[in-house]
């Protein structure tokens, strides 16, 4: 630039600051739009709202059906009171914890031949 006049001088730097003043606009024009497109719709229901909601209907946790909340509650107690599952045989308990072994060991050293 030391070997141009100083009348291109200035032309150059009005025509650099001009550019950057493009620049910024076409930046903060961008960054606005964009900042518009990554809003969500207006008809969509905040989260916010939609933690708070109570609700009336539920469905069973056993097969799925639609359920009102009292039906639910009764469901719910009515489990919770159920006695514990039956225990399996011991012999079925031990042929349960054989294949888990055996599939742990196969595992590790797979060219066994158990």
């Amino acid at each position: 630039m030391g070997l141009l006049p100083a009348g291109k001088r200035q032309e150059i730097t009005h025509f650099q600051t001009q550019f950057l003043g493009v620049g910024i606009v076409f930046f903060t024009i961008s960054a606005i739009a964009h900042s518009a497109l990554a809003l969500p719709p207006p008809e969509d229901t905040p989260e916010e709202v939609l933690r708070t909601e109570i609700f009336l209907t539920a469905r069973s946790p056993v097969d799925g059906k639609p359920l009102t909340a009292a039906e639910y509650a009764q469901l719910q107690a009515k489990l919770q009171t159920r006695p514990a599952p039956p225990t399996l045989n011991s012999q079925v308990r031990e042929i349960v914890f054989l294949l888990q072994l055996r599939k742990a060991i196969r595992t590790f050293l797979p060219f066994l031949p158990i």
